[in-house]
């Protein structure tokens, strides 16, 4: 009975190694080339492009999480399009209808964003 389970010790203690291998080189390696030997380069200002000029905990405008939402939404919602256009051919009329409408609820959405202001960035 015990020996159904052997593959899976091997399994998990195979991972807790590796993980712990890969821990190891990850701290060995930020300490030889880490915040250890800093520079001017590393310490500069990236992604935004300027330097941080109050403190990290302030907060953001929620317009910038309102696009990123939308954006999301409407992204997964395109995505479905893909396997629908593979499968038109099986699916037929039935399907093609159905599309139509996913397709004239998402156009809804988005001309409600779009009038209620969502979509602008000021």
């Amino acid at each position: 009975m015990l020996e159904n389970y052997f593959p899976i010790l091997i399994f998990i203690a195979l991972g807790l190694i590796l993980g712990g291998i890969m821990v190891g080189i990850g701290l060995l390696l930020g300490k030889l080339m880490g915040h250890a030997r800093s520079d001017a380069e590393k310490q500069s200002p990236y992604e935004c492009g300027f330097d941080a000029f109050e403190d990290a905990r302030m907060k953001f405008d929620v317009r910038y999480y309102l696009v990123a939402i939308l954006f999301i939404i409407f992204d997964l919602e395109i995505a479905f399009l893909f396997p629908w256009a593979v499968a038109l051919g099986d699916i037929g009329m039935a399907g093609f209808t159905a599309m139509m409408i996913f397709l004239g609820v998402l156009v809804v959405g988005f001309i409600y964003e779009w009038r209620k202001g969502a979509l602008e960035w000021e």
